[in-house]
């Protein structure tokens, strides 16, 4: 797996519909190699991101994770890897 992908969800929490949708994006942005798309592919990808987003949905319910609605809750300082550095 690639370094650069960060864990977005916390395993002792409820993920978010903001997690969900910095998860997809994420992903779009590794799969397409573009940090933003140019602004005749920007339909696509933003429906790319939605369509992850609702798979990731559906597979966090299947596995008993709950989703709220919610912003997205990451930042470095509240991950394992970054509180031990501290």
């Amino acid at each position: 797996m690639c370094r650069s992908i960060k864990t977005l969800r916390r395993a002792e929490e409820a993920a978010t519909t903001g997690e969900l949708e910095a998860a997809a994006r994420q992903y779009v942005r590794k799969i397409s190699g573009y940090r933003t798309p140019s602004v005749r592919n920007a339909e696509a990808f933003e429906t790319a991101i939605a369509e992850i987003a609702a798979a990731s949905d559906r597979l966090l319910g299947a596995l008993g994770v709950a989703v709220e609605d919610g912003p997205d809750r990451w930042t470095p300082s509240t991950t394992p890897r970054v509180r031990a550095r501290a």
